[in-house]
């Protein structure tokens, strides 16, 4: 169940690194039930990422319409101590999406290189 539970939180990162890449879209008010079903739709598209492959096209379409601020809140301390390891490969993934982070961006607990 560890697993699952470190995948899920991964994903979550994963989604939010992908999010930063397009922080400049114009933030709007979104209520905590839009915030929850984009981060499902997310998790749900970008999965496959996790496991190594490259993102879908569905991925980035989903990374380009989340709002930040429904995806950094929950970049915890735990969520970025599993991942960190894989921050560059992570921030790869996102480039090859088409997207572009800014350097010591800081979403939730992680800084972006």
């Amino acid at each position: 169940m560890r697993g699952m539970k470190g995948n899920s939180l991964a994903l979550m990162l994963l989604l939010a690194l992908f999010v930063v890449g397009k922080w400049e879209v114009k933030v709007t008010a979104v209520t905590p039930s839009e915030c929850k079903e984009e981060r499902r739709l997310g998790t749900n598209a970008c999965r496959p990422v996790v496991f190594g492959r490259e993102p879908s096209p569905e991925c980035c379409q989903r990374v380009r319409v989340t709002h930040i601020e429904c995806v950094c809140p929950f970049v915890s301390p735990k969520l970025a101590a599993l991942i960190n390891a894989d921050l560059n490969r992570i921030v790869r993934k996102i480039k090859d999406c088409g997207r572009t982070l800014p350097s010591h961006f800081k979403c939730g607990s992680i800084t972006i290189p």
